[in-house]
Protein backbone atom coordinates (compact mmCIF):
# COMPACT_ATOMS: atom_id res chain seq x y z
CA UNK A 1 0.00 0.00 0.00
CA UNK A 2 1.78 3.01 -0.92
CA UNK A 3 0.88 6.48 -0.21
CA UNK A 4 1.76 10.01 -2.29
CA UNK A 5 1.58 13.70 -0.66
CA UNK A 6 0.85 15.50 -4.18
CA UNK A 7 1.63 19.10 -3.45
CA UNK A 8 -0.19 18.86 0.03
CA UNK A 9 -0.74 22.58 2.07
CA UNK A 10 -2.58 22.08 5.40
CA UNK A 11 -4.17 25.35 7.67
CA UNK A 12 -5.90 25.03 10.74
CA UNK A 13 -7.33 28.42 10.19
CA UNK A 14 -9.94 29.76 8.02
CA UNK A 15 -8.62 30.87 4.67
CA UNK A 16 -8.60 34.83 3.88
CA UNK A 17 -8.91 35.59 0.40
CA UNK A 18 -7.79 39.03 0.74
CA UNK A 19 -3.96 38.59 0.72
CA UNK A 20 -2.18 36.15 -1.79
CA UNK A 21 0.93 35.10 -2.84
CA UNK A 22 2.71 35.15 -6.11
CA UNK A 23 1.16 32.03 -7.11
CA UNK A 24 -2.43 33.12 -6.13
CA UNK A 25 -2.42 30.66 -3.13
CA UNK A 26 -3.54 32.44 0.33
CA UNK A 27 -1.13 34.46 3.02
CA UNK A 28 -1.91 32.03 6.27
CA UNK A 29 -0.08 30.22 8.52
CA UNK A 30 0.29 27.00 7.32
CA UNK A 31 0.94 23.74 9.37
CA UNK A 32 2.58 22.31 6.23
CA UNK A 33 3.40 23.75 2.97
CA UNK A 34 3.77 22.01 -0.19
CA UNK A 35 4.66 18.12 0.65
CA UNK A 36 5.25 15.77 -2.02
CA UNK A 37 6.83 12.34 -1.61
CA UNK A 38 5.69 9.18 -1.82
CA UNK A 39 5.89 6.30 0.98
CA UNK A 40 6.64 2.99 -1.02
CA UNK A 41 4.96 -0.56 0.04
CA UNK A 42 6.81 -2.07 2.77
CA UNK A 43 9.12 0.50 3.62
CA UNK A 44 10.10 2.00 6.40
CA UNK A 45 10.01 5.58 6.54
CA UNK A 46 10.91 8.10 9.11
CA UNK A 47 10.39 12.02 9.93
CA UNK A 48 12.05 14.25 12.27
CA UNK A 49 11.45 17.92 12.55
CA UNK A 50 11.30 20.08 15.74
CA UNK A 51 8.12 20.51 17.63
CA UNK A 52 5.48 22.74 15.39
CA UNK A 53 7.47 21.40 12.32
CA UNK A 54 4.19 19.83 10.83
CA UNK A 55 5.09 16.17 11.73
CA UNK A 56 1.76 15.20 13.63
CA UNK A 57 -0.18 17.57 11.12
CA UNK A 58 1.70 15.14 8.53
CA UNK A 59 0.71 12.04 10.16
CA UNK A 60 -3.34 12.48 10.52
CA UNK A 61 -3.48 13.45 6.46
CA UNK A 62 -2.21 9.83 5.95
CA UNK A 63 -5.30 8.01 7.38
CA UNK A 64 -8.01 10.46 6.63
CA UNK A 65 -8.32 12.31 9.51
CA UNK A 66 -7.57 15.56 8.21
CA UNK A 67 -7.62 16.08 4.31
CA UNK A 68 -5.74 19.04 2.63
CA UNK A 69 -6.24 22.03 2.28
CA UNK A 70 -4.70 21.99 -1.21
CA UNK A 71 -3.36 19.13 -3.04
CA UNK A 72 -3.93 15.33 -3.01
CA UNK A 73 -3.13 12.54 -0.77
CA UNK A 74 -3.67 9.11 -2.57
CA UNK A 75 -3.27 5.68 -1.12
CA UNK A 76 -2.66 3.34 -4.09
CA UNK A 77 -3.91 5.91 -6.34
CA UNK A 78 -7.28 6.57 -4.73
CA UNK A 79 -8.19 10.08 -3.53
CA UNK A 80 -7.95 9.82 0.37
CA UNK A 81 -10.83 12.77 0.09
CA UNK A 82 -13.55 10.90 -1.11
CA UNK A 83 -15.09 9.43 2.06
CA UNK A 84 -16.48 5.91 0.41
CA UNK A 85 -11.94 5.60 0.11
CA UNK A 86 -11.38 6.63 3.52
CA UNK A 87 -13.97 4.19 5.19
CA UNK A 88 -12.57 1.90 3.25
CA UNK A 89 -9.03 2.39 4.10
CA UNK A 90 -8.84 3.46 7.29
CA UNK A 91 -8.89 0.31 9.21
CA UNK A 92 -5.84 -0.51 7.13
CA UNK A 93 -3.62 2.54 8.04
CA UNK A 94 -2.91 1.94 11.94
CA UNK A 95 -2.10 5.39 13.85
CA UNK A 96 -0.46 4.85 17.04
CA UNK A 97 -0.68 8.63 18.93
CA UNK A 98 2.21 9.81 21.30
CA UNK A 99 1.92 7.76 24.35
CA UNK A 100 -0.93 5.68 23.78
CA UNK A 101 -1.57 4.39 26.53
CA UNK A 102 -3.53 7.00 27.66
CA UNK A 103 -6.27 6.62 25.39
CA UNK A 104 -7.18 3.49 26.88
CA UNK A 105 -10.42 3.29 28.48
CA UNK A 106 -12.10 -0.28 28.82
CA UNK A 107 -12.49 -1.92 31.78
CA UNK A 108 -10.70 -4.81 30.52
CA UNK A 109 -7.36 -5.61 27.96
CA UNK A 110 -9.55 -7.83 26.35
CA UNK A 111 -12.66 -5.32 25.92
CA UNK A 112 -10.40 -2.33 24.93
CA UNK A 113 -8.46 -4.54 22.22
CA UNK A 114 -12.18 -6.03 21.04
CA UNK A 115 -13.27 -2.74 20.55
CA UNK A 116 -12.25 -1.34 16.84
CA UNK A 117 -12.86 -5.21 15.46
CA UNK A 118 -16.24 -4.87 17.12
CA UNK A 119 -17.37 -1.75 16.45
CA UNK A 120 -16.03 -2.82 12.11
CA UNK A 121 -18.80 -5.19 12.28
CA UNK A 122 -16.84 -8.53 13.45
CA UNK A 123 -18.61 -11.33 15.04
CA UNK A 124 -17.33 -11.94 18.36
CA UNK A 125 -15.51 -14.73 17.62
CA UNK A 126 -13.50 -13.30 14.77
CA UNK A 127 -12.77 -10.18 17.51
CA UNK A 128 -11.74 -13.10 20.07
CA UNK A 129 -9.14 -14.39 17.49
CA UNK A 130 -8.15 -10.73 16.62
CA UNK A 131 -6.90 -10.01 20.46
CA UNK A 132 -5.75 -13.54 20.71
CA UNK A 133 -2.90 -12.63 17.39
CA UNK A 134 -2.76 -9.08 18.83
CA UNK A 135 -2.03 -9.59 22.25
CA UNK A 136 0.55 -12.55 21.15
CA UNK A 137 2.06 -9.78 18.43
CA UNK A 138 3.42 -7.93 21.66
CA UNK A 139 4.66 -10.09 24.10
CA UNK A 140 1.75 -10.50 26.40
CA UNK A 141 0.05 -13.67 27.04
CA UNK A 142 -4.19 -13.68 26.56
CA UNK A 143 -4.83 -15.87 29.71
CA UNK A 144 -2.90 -13.68 32.03
CA UNK A 145 -3.77 -10.30 30.60
CA UNK A 146 -6.88 -10.30 28.87
CA UNK A 147 -9.30 -10.13 31.85
CA UNK A 148 -7.02 -7.72 34.07
CA UNK A 149 -7.89 -3.89 33.41
CA UNK A 150 -5.11 -2.23 31.40
CA UNK A 151 -4.74 0.45 34.21
CA UNK A 152 -3.39 -2.15 36.51
CA UNK A 153 -0.25 -3.25 34.32
CA UNK A 154 2.87 -1.52 34.42
CA UNK A 155 3.45 1.65 31.67
CA UNK A 156 5.17 -0.74 29.25
CA UNK A 157 2.83 -3.01 29.68
CA UNK A 158 -0.02 -0.74 29.25
CA UNK A 159 1.82 0.84 25.46
CA UNK A 160 2.03 -2.72 24.61
CA UNK A 161 -1.85 -3.14 25.17
CA UNK A 162 -2.26 0.16 22.93
CA UNK A 163 -0.61 -1.05 20.25
CA UNK A 164 -2.58 -4.51 20.39
CA UNK A 165 -5.58 -2.29 20.18
CA UNK A 166 -4.04 -1.10 16.32
CA UNK A 167 -2.44 -4.68 15.41
CA UNK A 168 -6.18 -5.88 15.84
CA UNK A 169 -7.44 -4.00 13.18
CA UNK A 170 -4.67 -6.00 10.92
CA UNK A 171 -3.30 -2.99 9.46
CA UNK A 172 -0.72 -2.91 6.13
CA UNK A 173 0.56 0.55 7.45
CA UNK A 174 1.50 1.11 11.11
CA UNK A 175 2.41 4.86 11.96
CA UNK A 176 3.81 5.88 15.42
CA UNK A 177 4.18 9.04 16.63
CA UNK A 178 7.10 9.04 18.65
CA UNK A 179 6.32 5.18 19.63
CA UNK A 180 9.42 4.86 22.68
CA UNK A 181 8.62 8.54 23.95
CA UNK A 182 8.83 8.33 27.91
CA UNK A 183 10.09 4.69 28.27
CA UNK A 184 13.50 3.75 30.21
CA UNK A 185 16.35 2.61 27.83
CA UNK A 186 15.55 -0.99 28.13
CA UNK A 187 12.13 -0.50 27.11
CA UNK A 188 12.89 1.28 24.45
CA UNK A 189 14.90 -1.26 22.94
CA UNK A 190 12.16 -3.57 23.17
CA UNK A 191 9.68 -1.58 21.37
CA UNK A 192 12.13 -0.82 18.86
CA UNK A 193 12.86 -4.23 18.21
CA UNK A 194 8.96 -5.38 18.38
CA UNK A 195 8.46 -1.96 15.46
CA UNK A 196 11.04 -3.72 13.69
CA UNK A 197 9.87 -7.03 13.38
CA UNK A 198 6.68 -5.80 12.00
CA UNK A 199 8.65 -4.39 9.80
CA UNK A 200 10.17 -7.60 8.73
CA UNK A 201 7.18 -9.08 8.50
CA UNK A 202 6.19 -6.97 5.44
CA UNK A 203 4.24 -4.16 7.06
CA UNK A 204 5.05 -0.54 6.11
CA UNK A 205 5.91 1.80 8.99
CA UNK A 206 6.44 5.25 9.52
CA UNK A 207 7.83 6.41 12.77
CA UNK A 208 8.10 10.08 13.82
CA UNK A 209 11.09 10.28 16.77
CA UNK A 210 13.27 13.06 18.03
CA UNK A 211 16.18 10.14 18.24
CA UNK A 212 18.87 10.43 15.35
CA UNK A 213 20.05 7.34 16.17
CA UNK A 214 16.25 5.15 16.12
CA UNK A 215 15.95 6.88 12.57
CA UNK A 216 19.31 5.96 11.39
CA UNK A 217 19.25 2.28 12.56
CA UNK A 218 15.68 1.40 11.54
CA UNK A 219 14.33 3.55 8.31
CA UNK A 220 14.92 3.05 4.59
CA UNK A 221 14.42 6.93 4.42
CA UNK A 222 14.05 9.93 6.31
CA UNK A 223 12.00 12.96 5.90
CA UNK A 224 13.08 16.49 7.57
CA UNK A 225 10.75 19.01 8.15
CA UNK A 226 11.27 22.66 8.84
CA UNK A 227 8.65 25.07 9.87
CA UNK A 228 5.62 23.38 8.15
CA UNK A 229 7.98 22.13 4.68
CA UNK A 230 10.17 19.50 3.30
CA UNK A 231 13.31 20.40 4.20
CA UNK A 232 15.21 16.63 3.40
CA UNK A 233 13.80 13.62 1.75
CA UNK A 234 16.40 10.59 1.78
CA UNK A 235 18.28 7.36 3.02
CA UNK A 236 19.99 7.87 6.30
CA UNK A 237 23.31 8.41 4.58
CA UNK A 238 22.12 11.35 2.35
CA UNK A 239 20.48 13.05 5.10
CA UNK A 240 23.32 12.67 7.65
CA UNK A 241 25.99 13.84 5.20
CA UNK A 242 24.21 17.24 5.93
CA UNK A 243 26.07 17.68 9.66
CA UNK A 244 25.99 21.29 9.81
CA UNK A 245 22.70 21.90 8.43
CA UNK A 246 21.16 19.28 11.04
CA UNK A 247 23.35 20.68 13.43
CA UNK A 248 22.07 25.06 12.77
CA UNK A 249 18.67 22.97 12.85
CA UNK A 250 19.15 21.49 16.75
CA UNK A 251 18.56 18.17 15.42
CA UNK A 252 21.95 16.76 14.46
CA UNK A 253 23.53 13.67 13.64
CA UNK A 254 23.58 10.14 15.38
CA UNK A 255 26.04 9.62 17.83
CA UNK A 256 28.42 7.12 16.00
CA UNK A 257 28.62 9.26 12.66
CA UNK A 258 28.94 12.49 14.84
CA UNK A 259 32.38 10.83 16.29
CA UNK A 260 32.96 9.53 13.07
CA UNK A 261 33.15 12.92 11.27
CA UNK A 262 34.90 14.07 14.47
CA UNK A 263 37.87 11.49 13.92
CA UNK A 264 37.70 12.00 10.27
CA UNK A 265 38.60 16.10 11.01
CA UNK A 266 41.44 14.75 13.49
CA UNK A 267 43.11 12.86 10.48
CA UNK A 268 42.04 9.87 10.85
CA UNK A 269 41.76 7.90 7.74
CA UNK A 270 37.38 6.12 8.03
CA UNK A 271 35.22 5.75 5.08
CA UNK A 272 32.73 8.35 4.32
CA UNK A 273 29.58 6.38 4.96
CA UNK A 274 27.13 6.09 7.82
CA UNK A 275 28.54 5.09 11.24
CA UNK A 276 27.12 3.00 13.47
CA UNK A 277 28.59 2.16 16.66
CA UNK A 278 29.69 -1.30 15.96
CA UNK A 279 31.04 -0.58 12.69
CA UNK A 280 32.76 2.58 13.69
CA UNK A 281 34.28 0.01 16.28
CA UNK A 282 35.46 -2.07 13.75
CA UNK A 283 37.34 0.16 11.55
CA UNK A 284 38.79 1.74 14.67
CA UNK A 285 40.31 -1.63 15.50
CA UNK A 286 41.24 -2.47 12.07
CA UNK A 287 42.88 1.51 11.63
CA UNK A 288 44.58 0.45 15.29
CA UNK A 289 45.58 -2.72 14.07
CA UNK A 290 47.33 -1.36 10.84
CA UNK A 291 49.08 1.16 12.87
CA UNK A 292 51.22 -1.06 15.03
CA UNK A 293 51.96 -3.69 13.00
Amino acid sequence: MSITFEQVSYTYAPLSRKRTHGDGSPVCSWAIRNIDFTLEDGEFFGIAGHTGSGKSTLLQHMNGLIHPTFGRVLIDGQDLSNKKTTAKIRPKIGLVFQYPEQQLFATSVYDDIAFAPRNFGLSSQEAEERVREALAQVGLDFDRFSTMSPFELSGGQQRRVAFAGVLAMKPSVLILDEPVAGLDPIARGEFLELISSFHKQGMTIVMVSHSMNNLADFCDRILILKEGEQFMLGTPSEVFAGESILTEMGLGVPSAQRLANDLKAAGIPLEDILYNVEHLAADLAQHYRATRS
